[in-house]
């Protein structure tokens, strides 16, 4: 028998073993997909049943068929995977809709990457910027992330006492009365731990310096954050070379010495953020602080409130006592952080009755005003590693097998930029309409065999 072309005729869809009927010009709304385009699905037509049948997922095509049905709403149903769901419709072929639905479950439009146009630019941007580019460039990552991890160390063992020596010991028994036992003098230049920080800083001057010459873009180079970590992990050496060589040479005084070497070291512990360029979770740990900016700030300002509300009732409470600690407001903020934050360190104790019962409101009021956006700053940090997660799956989306009885498959079929054109744009998935037919358009599932 001949398959069923009229616009008002109905038309059977046999998938799985579940049958499903709906009209022609129903599937007509969207002519460049399989199901829209009379061509491409003739060669699933069967003549005797007068069906189409598909050797598909069944759950998922109820939302492909209402796709049809709609103008173009298309919904992931809850007990269909996401990988399986984005098979099938890269099987229907339903074109722009993929995106959308990607979008509405969560996954960021990411524009490709902007690539050098010269060829040795672009080899060496792919090599320091994209390690997944080839075998070479995960070896410069897996190089940049262990000599991070061999300035962190240097940096925190310079700190121990045994090690410190130099400028600081020299500075410190200047301005001591009693003069102190100096470990022995090193010059800056020569220390061990200067040393290894040097070839640290080397590395990193020499990678920021190919990233920076082989960019696309200067600007946006420069406006990126993680550049600027670079950046800023790199000048508190060079400043801390000029110091040492203006102390050397006697330029300078040492107690201005000292606090310009001791601003430097507390920059260079920012060094450890550039760990966040080769870490997935520190960028999605990243990505929810900035998501939850507004948490984090509603978090602060309750706080504060609280802070001076209980600083002040603590120190009227505890005026009575002559040897309170709380002498004053300011001084009772301390006492008030730790306490709303359950610290509680114990060295700032309220003592008569009065004071303790504002103690234990103000820890009790601490706790709640902590746990109450803690839930949110969770769910985002769900909801993006969520989609972290769902982007490796959908990358790992195998294509259906073609038919080896059919010359034509599914996937050589033109795909179309928009899957709604002919009748109209259809519908967006957050349900704008854009034209084309709307309502269910007669479908129906007639049984299950």
């Amino acid at each position: 028998m001949a398959e069923p072309l009229g616009c008002c005729e109905r038309v059977a869809i046999n998938v799985a073993g579940r049958r499903f009927e709906t009209l022609v010009r129903t599937l007509r709304r969207f002519p460049d997909t399989l199901l829209g385009d009379p061509r491409r699905r003739r060669r699933f037509f069967d003549p005797q049943r007068r069906e189409y049948f598909f050797d598909r997922h069944r759950g998922a095509f109820g939302a492909v068929l209402y796709y049809y049905q709609s103008g173009g709403r298309l919904r992931r149903p809850p007990d269909v995977p996401l990988d399986v769901f984005l098979e099938e419709m890269r099987f229907y072929q339903l074109g722009e809709a993929e995106e959308r639905l990607r979008e509405a479950e969560g996954f960021s439009v990411e524009e490709p990457p902007a690539l050098p146009r010269g060829g040795l630019r672009r080899r060496a941007w792919l090599l320091c910027e994209h390690p997944e580019s080839s075998p070479a460039a995960r070896v410069v990552a897996l190089l940049s992330v262990l000599v991070i991890l061999v300035s962190i160390v240097v940096f925190c063992l310079e700190t121990l006492p045994q090690f410190r020596a130099g400028a600081e010991g020299e500075v410190s028994a200047v301005r001591s009365s009693t003069p102190p036992t100096p470990p022995p003098h090193r010059s800056g230049l020569t220390d061990p731990f200067f040393l290894v920080e040097t070839i640290c800083i080397c590395w990193f001057s020499l990678e920021l310096l190919v990233r920076l010459v082989a960019s696309p873009s200067k600007a946006a180079f420069f406006r990126s954050a993680m550049n600027l970590i670079d950046l800023a992990a790199i000048a508190p050496y060079f400043i801390a070379l000029g110091t040492e060589l203006a102390r050397q040479r006697g330029i300078g005084q040492p107690a201005m010495s000292l606090a310009v070497l001791r601003v430097i070291r507390l920059v260079r512990v920012f060094r450890v953020f550039k760990l966040s360029r080769h870490s997935t979770g520190l960028q999605i740990l990243g990505q929810t602080l900035k998501a939850s900016m507004r948490e984090l700030g509603l978090l602060i300002f309750f706080l504060l409130i609280g802070v001076v509300l209980f600083s002040s009732a603590v120190y009227f409470a505890e005026a009575e006592d002559a040897a309170t600690a709380f002498t004053s407001i300011p001084q009772a903020f301390w006492w008030a952080v730790v306490t709303m934050t359950t610290v509680g360190y114990g060295d700032m104790a309220p003592v008569t009755v009065g004071g303790k019962l504002v103690g234990s409101l103000c820890a009790i009021a601490g706790v709640l005003t902590i746990s109450l956006p803690v839930p949110v700053i969770v769910s985002n940090f769900s909801y993006f590693y969520r989609r972290e997660l769902r982007g490796q799956e959908g990358g790992q989306v195998v294509p259906a097998s073609p038919c080896p009885h059919h010359p034509e498959t599914p996937g050589d079929a033109p795909e179309s930029p928009k899957a709604g054109g002919g009748r109209g744009e259809g519908w967006g998935v957050d349900g704008e309409a854009g034209g084309g037919e709307k309502g269910w358009g007669g479908g129906r599932l007639v049984t299950e065999v």
